[in-house]
């Protein structure tokens, strides 16, 4: 499939030479004459790459951009401008506010099809990655950031140390090296409730980072637990100052967002039997093995219901031949079974 470059650009001779250039490398052109136009274009098209210029009438490049960046859907999407203007002060403000690239009217074919072709493998490289492990790894690669891992501090927890408290002030994102951590709040009565169960490779505590707030939510070590600790301003400068990687984030928060959607309407509407069933299968994954240690008030607080509920829905499970229960150890012995409970 053709990679879609958005050209706005208001002079006609320049707009039609640039749209030619890509039809002949094998581009999708999409053009637009001015600012206005352009982001009504890229919201039609969702292209691959826009290319804008910078003095343009009813809309400038940096107002284009700027509007480009609010818009979730595009904000990612990698932006080079043109400009016949070369002071630094140009290229500076426009790197400050994101911009990718900068190309100097008049420019060379090769040069503009140079810059092209790199700010899309750069993309494509940093959108296949499927966890925030990974994405860490490549955006220190484009940031040219010291390494966070080796050069972080690690620190060691036993099971149910507390890492950090809701209102904590938030000095650090954290990556799990090894160990299980619970994320959770407690209500007014004092009734906990569980968000998440991570494991080796994810992080925690990014939230407050990036909101830059106190700590909304308590972590707790499940087992021993080893992490390590990414300090405060690294992490922000790794995730601000680089405008593919804040897109890249903004889409793993959209995708979070969507997924705890989910979860509060089949808190909603689901039976606590299937809540229990898929809080089961959540843990199975996540551990990667056919068991797991898990107490009765921990899975509770996981499928949002009182103790006594999901023991009893246990010992049908394991009635039903779907599980086997071992201490606080549950084994998964059938999860295709599991997955399919519904009511």
């Amino acid at each position: 499939m053709k990679k879609k470059i958005l050209i706005i650009e208001d002079q006609l001779e320049v707009r039609e030479n640039i749209e030619e250039l890509l039809l002949l490398s094998h581009y999708e052109p999409i053009t637009a004459p001015n600012g206005k136009e352009g982001v009504k274009k890229a919201l039609e098209h969702k292209p691959d790459l826009i290319l804008c210029d910078i003095m343009m009438p009813e809309m400038d490049g940096y107002e284009v951009l700027y509007l480009i960046g609010k818009n979730p859907e595009i904000a990612s999407t990698p932006f080079i401008f043109l400009t016949a203007k070369a002071e630094k002060t140009d290229f500076r403000k426009g790197m400050n506010m994101g911009a990718d690239d900068y190309i100097t009217k008049p420019f060379e074919e090769m040069e503009l099809l140079g810059a092209i072709e790199r700010r899309l493998e750069k993309f494509s490289r940093l959108s296949s990655n499927e966890s925030l492990q990974e994405f860490v790894a490549r955006a220190k690669e484009y940031h040219e950031l010291k390494d966070l891992e080796n050069s972080g501090k690690t620190r060691s927890f036993k099971r149910k140390d507390i890492i950090y408290r809701h209102g904590d002030f938030a000095s650090y994102a954290y990556k799990i090296k090894k160990g299980k951590v619970k994320t959770y709040q407690i209500n007014p009565d004092g009734k906990e409730f569980i968000l998440d169960v991570l494991s080796d490779g994810d992080f925690l505590g990014e939230n407050a980072l990036i909101q830059d707030t106190e700590r909304t939510e308590f972590a707790q070590a499940l087992e021993e637990t080893e992490l390590i600790l990414v300090p405060r301003k690294d992490f922000q400068d790794l995730i601000f100052q680089n405008r593919e990687v804040s897109g890249q984030f903004i889409k793993m928060l959209s995708k979070n967002l969507l997924e705890k959607e989910h979860g509060l309407v089949e808190m909603a509407y689901d039976t606590v039997r299937k809540r229990t069933a898929d809080a089961l299968m959540k843990l199975f994954n996540k551990y990667e093995e056919d068991h797991f240690d898990v107490s009765r008030s921990d899975l509770a607080s996981m499928v949002g219901t009182a103790t006594e509920s999901v023991i009893r829905i246990l010992s049908e499970f394991k009635k039903d031949g779907f599980i086997k229960i071992e201490g606080s150890t549950i084994h998964v012995l059938h999860p295709e079974k599991l997955s399919a409970v519904r009511f």
